[in-house]
C-alpha cells in the first residue's frame, strides 16, 4: 500500500506482490516513484510523465466527466461507448435509432455533432496558486468571507488564464483545501460522433453485468476533434478541419497477458478517504438508501410512462443509464461498507489519531480544528433531508430552466467579475447548448409523471421537511392526493412556453422586469421560490467557508500523524490527471470465489439469449461459432480476449481512460470495476478492489470483422508483437 504527502512523496514497500497499488497519482508526484515504477514494468522513463505536452501524457484528453485519448493525428479520439453514448442518443430517432443499430460514418461528411456541450479538453499545465488563492484571507473572516474570499481569488486566476483564447482554466482544490493547482486546458468544441457500436455490443450486457465480472462488454465509441481552419477552437462549422494532436497512442493488436504491467492515465472524479465518520455514517445510514429509493421510483416511472422503443423512450435512455449505474454502484458501496466493515474502520482510525494527538501539547490546534469541524458537519447533516426533499420536489426540467433564465438575468445587473460561476461570459456558451439540447432529453408526459411522484415523497416525509414557500406557491395540501396533485401542476406543462428552444435562447437576453412580467406559469413558480434558493445558498456558501477553516487543518494532522508512523499521504481524486498502475490480475474478492483475468467471446455465446441486453448481432455469432479470430487471438486463451481485469485504483472519471503497457501503448479502455471494488471510493481493499478495461484486441475484432469499419483502422497506427 502507498500513500503520499504533499510536501516529499516516499516510496514504501509493498506489503506483498500481488497486491494492488493504492493511489491516484499527480504527474509531479512519479519522479518520486520512477524506481517502483520501473521494477512494476513500465520501460518508458518516468520522468517524461511529468510532462503533460509530451508523450503520453499529451495524447490523453478530458471529455469532462470522461477520460479520452488521440489515436490518429487526424484527430480521432476513443473512449467508452458509455461515454459517447449521450451523443447517440442525442443524434437518434425512431426512424434512425443509433443506440440499436451502431452508428458509423461513411466518411468525414458523415460525420454528426456530439450532443451540444460535448467537449474535449487538452491539459497543457498545472501550477500551484495557493498562496494567490488565500492572499485576501484571514482568520476573522465568517464562513461566508471567507467562501468569498477564496472565490473571486479563484475566478481572478480563471480570468487571467482563459485571457488567451482557446483555454478553459479551473482552480482545484486538494487535501481539503491545503493545496491550489490552477489547470489549464485547450478547449475543443466541435466534436463530432464517427463510430460506435450498438448497445448489443457497446452496451452488451446492460445493467444487469453493470458492475459484475465476468463482462463482454464492448465500451468503446470513437469521437473526432475539429478546430477552425488556423488550428484554433473553434465552434461547429462545415469549414472546420480535424485537430492535429502532438501526441497521439499508438493501438496494440498483441495486447497482454496476465501478469503483465499495466498503466491508466486519466481523470478520476472523486474519492472519499478521508472524510470523518460523522459524515461516513450519514452518507451510508441515510443519504445512500434514501437516494437509492427515490432514483429507483424515477427509473420505474420513466418505464412505465414511455414504452420501450419510443421517442419518448429514446429521449431519456441517456438518463435512465446514469440512474441504473449509480444504483447499483451505491448498493454495491452500501454492501461493500458492511464487508469491511466501514464505521467501525473510521472509529478505529479517529480513535488512533486523536491519541497521537493528545501525545503532545504543541498538537492540541489539531484536535480543536477537527472538533469544531465535527460539529459543523453534524449542524450541516441535520439541514440535508429537508434540503433533500425540497430538491426533488422542485425538479421538473422546465423549471430548472426558468430558475437559471431568471439568475442569470439577476447577475447580469452585476459585474461579470462578481457573478456566480455558470453565469459568467465564459459559460455562455455552455447555457445555450444546455438549452439547446433540452430538446432531444425531455418529453412533458414523461417529466410531468416524475414530478407528481417526486412530490408524492415530498408531501410525505414528515411536516419537519416542508417548505412553506413551496407548499404556497403550488397550493399543495397537508396530506398527498394523486387526483389532487396532478390537476395542481398539469398546468404547468399546458401553459409553459419553455417548451421551445428559440424562445429558450432567446429569454437568455431577457432582463429581470421582462421575465417577471412572462405569461409562464414554470417562470412565475421559479420567481417565487427565488428568494428561498438564494437562502439556501447562502446557507451552503457560508458553511462551506467554515469547513474550509478547518479541514486543511485536519488534513496536516493526517499528514503528520501518517508520517510519524512511516507512512504519507496521497490525494483523493477531484477530477484532475491522475496515474495509476499495476498488473493484469484476476482475484478471489470473497471466499470461495476466483475471477479469471480474462474473457473470451466464447462467453458471449454462452452469455447470449437473443433477448437485450443479451442480444449480440447474428452476425457477431457466427463469428464466434466459425472461430474467425483473424489475427487478435491471444495464444494463451484459444481466443480474442474480450474484456480483462487489472489490480488498478480507479473510480468515477476513470471510464475511458486509456490502459498503457509497458512501452505507452493502448491495449484497453478502462470502463468499470467490479461491485466488490465500488467501496473502494470510501475505503481501499487491495484483495476486493479490481477494475474492468476492454481489451483493444476486441475492440479491433468487433470494427474490423462485424461494422466495418476498416478505413478507421487504417487511420490508427495500430502494432503487433
Amino acid at each position: 500500500m502507498k500513500r503520499f504527502a504533499l510536501a516529499s512523496v516516499c516510496l514504501l514497500a509493498m506489503s506483498a506482490p500481488a497486491m494492488a497499488v493504492e493511489g491516484m497519482f499527480t504527474p509531479d508526484q512519479l519522479p518520486e516513484i520512477a524506481d517502483d515504477l520501473r521494477e512494476a514494468g513500465l520501460e518508458l522513463d518516468p520522468n517524461t510523465l511529468t510532462d503533460l505536452t509530451a508523450f503520453p501524457m499529451g495524447a490523453v484528453v478530458s471529455l469532462g466527466g470522461c477520460t479520452a485519448s488521440f489515436v490518429s493525428p487526424e484527430g480521432l479520439v476513443v473512449s467508452n461507448h458509455h461515454c459517447v453514448r449521450g451523443s447517440i442518443q442525442y443524434n437518434s430517432t425512431e426512424e434512425n435509432n443509433y443506440l440499436a443499430d451502431g452508428f458509423l460514418a461513411a466518411d468525414r461528411a458523415g460525420e454528426v455533432p456530439a450532443a451540444p456541450g460535448s467537449r474535449i479538453y487538452v491539459t497543457t499545465e498545472l501550477t500551484d496558486v495557493t498562496e494567490r488563492v488565500y492572499a485576501a484571507v484571514n482568520e476573522d473572516m465568517t464562513g461566508t468571507e471567507r467562501y468569498d474570499a477564496i472565490d473571486a481569488a479563484r475566478k481572478t486566476i480563471v480570468a487571467e488564464c482563459e485571457a488567451e483564447a482557446g483555454y478553459r482554466c479551473n482552480v482545484r482544490s486538494f487535501f481539503g483545501g491545503l493545496q491550489y493547482k490552477l489547470i489549464k486546458q485547450m478547449e475543443i468544441r466541435d466534436v463530432r460522433l464517427v463510430y460506435a457500436p450498438g448497445d448489443n455490443i457497446g452496451k452488451y450486457g446492460g445493467d444487469i453485468d453493470n458492475w459484475m465480472w465476468p463482462r463482454h462488454t464492448g465500451d468503446f465509441g470513437f469521437y473526432r476533434a475539429y478546430v477552425g481552419p488556423d488550428g484554433q477552437p473553434a465552434d461547429y462549422s462545415e469549414e472546420n478541419v480535424p485537430y492535429e494532436p502532438e501526441h497521439v497512442l499508438e493501438v496494440s493488436s498483441a495486447g497482454l497477458d496476465d501478469g503483465d504491467f499495466v498503466m491508466v492515465a486519466g481523470y478520476p472524479g472523486s474519492t472519499s478517504r478521508y472524510v470523518r465518520l460523522i459524515d461516513t455514517a450519514h452518507t451510508f445510514d441515510w443519504y445512500y438508501p434514501t437516494w437509492m429509493e427515490v432514483s429507483q421510483a424515477t427509473v420505474d416511472t420513466i418505464m412505465d410512462v414511455a414504452p420501450e422503443g419510443s421517442d419518448a423512450r429514446i429521449r431519456y435512455e441517456s438518463r435512465l443509464a446514469g440512474l441504473n449505474n449509480y444504483i447499483k454502484n451505491r448498493g454495491g458501496q452500501i454492501e461493500g461498507a458492511r464487508r469491511v466493515g466501514l464505521t467501525d474502520l473510521r472509529a478505529e482510525r479517529e480513535a488512533a489519531l486523536d491519541a497521537w494527538i493528545a501525545e503532545d501539547p504543541s498538537r492540541a490546534h489539531f484536535g480543536e480544528a477537527i472538533a469544531a469541524l465535527d460539529a459543523l458537519s453534524a449542524e450541516s447533516n441535520a439541514n440535508d433531508e429537508r434540503d433533500f426533499w425540497y430538491n426533488y420536489a422542485t425538479s421538473p426540467t422546465h423549471l430548472g430552466t426558468a430558475y437559471r433564465l431568471y439568475r442569470l438575468a439577476n447577475e447580469r445587473e452585476l459585474p461579470d467579475a462578481e457573478r456566480r460561476s455558470g453565469y459568467q461570459d465564459r459559460d455562455m456558451n455552455f447555457f445555450t447548448q444546455s438549452m439547446q439540447r433540452i430538446d432531444r432529453r425531455y418529453d412533458a408526459t414523461v417529466d410531468m409523471a416524475i414530478w407528481q411522484r417526486m412530490l408524492e415523497f415530498y408531501m410525505n416525509a414528515g411536516e419537519e421537511n416542508r417548505v412553506a414557500v413551496l407548499d404556497e406557491a403550488l397550493g399543495l395540501g397537508d396530506t398527498y392526493n394523486a387526483d389532487e396533485v396532478a390537476a395542481i401542476i398539469a398546468p404547468y406543462y399546458e401553459g409553459t412556453t419553455l417548451g421551445d428552444a428559440e424562445t429558450r435562447i432567446a429569454l437568455m437576453d431577457a432582463s429581470v422586469e421582462d421575465l417577471e412580467a412572462l405569461d409562464d406559469p414554470f417562470m412565475q413558480l421559479a420567481i417565487a421560490l427565488y428568494e428561498f434558493e438564494m437562502e439556501m445558498e447562502a446557507r451552503g456558501n457560508e458553511t462551506a467557508g467554515r469547513m474550509n477553516a478547518l479541514r486543511p487543518a485536519y488534513m496536516e494532522a493526517i499528514i503528520a500523524w501518517q508520517r510519524s508512523q512511516g507512512e504519507v499521504t496521497y490525494p483523493d481524486a477531484n477530477s484532475t490527471l491522475r496515474v495509476t498502475y499495476g498488473s493484469v490480475l484476476g482475484g478471489s474478492p470473497r471466499d470461495g470465489m476466483a475471477y479469471l483475468p480474462f474473457t473470451t467471446l466464447e462467453g458471449i455465446l454462452e452469455k447470449d439469449s437473443g433477448i437485450a441486453p443479451f442480444d449480440a448481432p447474428p452476425e457477431q455469432l457466427e463469428l464466434i461459432e466459425n472461430g474467425t479470430y483473424g489475427p487478435y487471438e491471444l495464444e494463451s486463451l484459444g481466443s480474442v480476449p474480450v474484456n480483462y481485469l487489472t489490480d488498478l485504483d480507479s473510480t468515477g472519471g476513470n471510464s475511458g481512460s486509456a490502459t498503457l503497457n509497458a512501452q505507452g501503448q493502448l491495449v484497453g479502455l478502462l470502463f468499470d470495476g467490479t461491485i466488490e471494488s465500488v467501496n473502494s471510493d470510501w475505503h481501499f481493499d487491495p484483495r476486493a478492489t479490481r477494475s474492468i478495461h476492454v481489451d483493444t484486441r476486441y475492440m479491433l475484432w468487433v470494427m474490423d470483422y462485424v461494422s466495418g469499419a476498416d478505413y478507421l483502422i487504417e487511420e490508427m497506427n495500430v502494432v503487433g508483437e
